[in-house]
């Protein structure tokens, strides 16, 4: 894992956008972003256990494995949302980059490679690409039935009761 904030340059999303200002998983964690190296599958189940997550799926995001519709998922991805519920993802083989609204509202850039685990919190405005390989192999965890459902970013959704308690717990 990798993390520092966004350049913001215009250009490819999947290019690295590294402003060079590194930021630590402690930097991460006051967020409410969570990062773990996982080596073994046991650790993450153990996690999984640990946490309450009933359930998973696997997702190869990739032009091979996405064919024609590769280039408009990998756009919506990349649109400012947010989820109602955590958002837990476990690189099984290639790498992406997940950025999150920091307290400024700059974009913070997370790179995670093979066997890197993040816990986005619900409530947490981020987007999501895959780096200039066009591949990542993850698989979603989730505490109840497998959704995903993003709420794309707009002035209305500041009052989505998931993003006030996010704002109240680790922006003030």
């Amino acid at each position: 894992m990798k993390a520092y904030i966004y350049d913001n340059l215009p250009g490819d999303q999947r290019l690295p956008h590294d402003s060079g200002t590194p930021l630590t998983p402690a930097d991460l964690s006051a967020l409410g972003v969570l990062y773990f190296r996982m080596p073994t599958l046991s650790a993450v189940d153990a996690l999984a256990s640990e946490r309450g997550y009933r359930n998973r799926d696997e997702i190869t995001v990739s032009p091979a494995a996405m064919g024609d519709a590769y280039e408009a998922k990998v756009r919506s991805f990349f649109d400012e949302h947010l989820h109602e519920d955590e958002e837990i993802r476990y690189v099984r083989d290639g790498t992406g980059y997940f950025d999150v609204r920091g307290k400024g509202e700059e974009w913070i850039r997370i790179q995670l490679d093979k066997d890197d685990l993040i816990i986005l919190p619900a409530g947490i405005y981020h987007r999501f690409t895959t780096d200039g390989d066009n591949y990542v192999k993850a698989m979603r965890l989730f505490k109840d039935e497998p959704k995903w459902t993003p709420l794309n970013r707009s002035h209305e959704l500041d009052a989505n009761p998931h993003r006030k308690e996010y704002v109240t717990q680790f922006l003030n």
